[in-house]
């Protein structure tokens, strides 16, 4: 008799993008064995990790929280693992926004442990301010967990994010009106040469918790996905109750099967404008305003989005209405003056020209 349905869904997609890793994983290099980060607890919550060395088999880490999808995840990655000729370990973030946080992760690493995973790790980290608690949180973990990588030289760092979290994205980027892009919710593979992977954007959130309870792996729920202070948690609990109850059932699928479609299409817009972008550039490097009139709004934008980065504006800074203030440069000339970027960098029209320049 094989698993339980939900175990055998939660495997094979890890299963699945194990052999991209084996696929695409270059051959370990011979390394000094790596330090313990600062940011590491001491104790039985943090291990160094070993050495890599030639021939030695490519690491995946699973970045754990305890909670349903990331233990689920973890699970089926010790099972796969073995199986195909992998290392697996784990990583969990403590954001230390909580009191027991500490303790909390050293249960998820004694967790971890026991399902067999290898090095495993607890980091803990500042959570700032900067762009909203979510955000702040979200930054500094990313910043943790590529850390962790480099540390311990891991292939790719598996996520636990669901269908469920894909389609609350896609509403998030919906309210904020930011175009497509945002539409496209989280891509299956991110990061540093595709780093993160995100092996359950097509399973359930019920379907990770069900794994669980017929393993009978523990599971901590966070209080803050329940908090109606975080938008996010008001997307869960409030927002797509009613949309399923107005629309009926479908709502999360729909929502997901949107995000893929976007993101096929912002893809292929982007590849234009980087194919295109050189043939309105003169001489000079600047921009002429004729050749970006004739392009489609859509390709003539991220043109100027990435004109903008390369002139030093961030990218996480750089929003859709910066850029339409720019395309109005072009499409509603009124002898206005120079628009200001973010990364203070100044785009002002010349003589036919967009001029953009930093300081």
């Amino acid at each position: 008799m094989g698993p339980h349905p939900a175990v055998a869904a939660i495997r094979l997609a890890v299963r699945r993008v194990l052999h991209d890793v084996l696929t695409m994983a270059p051959p370990t290099s011979p390394a000094a064995p790596p330090a313990p980060s600062p940011s590491c607890s001491s104790g039985p919550s943090c291990s160094a990790a070993p050495a890599a060395t030639a021939g030695r088999p490519p690491l995946v880490l699973v970045a754990c929280s305890g909670g349903a999808d990331s233990m689920a995840l973890a699970s089926a990655l010790a099972f796969e693992a073995p199986r195909l000729g992998v290392r697996a370990g784990g990583i969990t973030v403590d954001h230390g926004l909580q009191e027991g946080s500490d303790t909390r992760a050293a249960e998820v690493v004694s967790r971890m442990r026991a399902l067999g995973l290898d090095p495993v790790e607890s980091v803990r980290i500042e959570v700032g301010r900067a762009g909203g608690p979510e955000a702040a949180a979200r930054d500094a973990r990313y910043a943790a967990l590529d850390a962790a990588a480099e540390r311990h030289g891991a292939a790719a760092v598996l996520l636990g994010h669901t269908r469920d979290d894909q389609a609350e994205t896609v509403l998030l980027g919906l309210a904020r009106g930011s175009g497509i892009r945002s539409l496209s919710g989280m891509a299956t593979a991110s990061g540093t040469g595709g780093r993160y992977r995100r092996p359950f954007l097509g399973l359930d959130r019920q379907t990770a918790r069900k794994a669980c309870l017929v393993q009978s792996l523990p599971v901590w729920d966070d209080p803050h996905n329940a908090d109606p202070a975080y938008t996010r948690s008001r997307v869960r609990h409030e927002a797509l109750p009613v949309l399923e109850k107005a629309l009926g059932k479908g709502v999360v699928e729909a929502l997901a099967r949107t995000a893929q479609l976007s993101r096929d299409d912002a893809d292929a817009l982007d590849s234009w404008a980087a194919a295109v972008e050189p043939s309105v550039r003169d001489d000079s490097g600047d921009l002429e305003v004729a050749k970006l009139y004739a392009l489609p709004p859509a390709v003539r934008r991220r043109v100027l989005r990435r004109a903008a980065i390369s002139a030093g504006s961030p990218a996480g800074s750089l929003f859709a209405r910066h850029l339409e203030e720019v395309d109005r440069l072009i499409t509603s000339w009124r002898g206005q003056g120079a628009i200001n970027l973010p990364g203070r960098v100044a785009v002002r029209r010349q003589g036919g020209r967009l001029v953009l320049r930093q300081g």
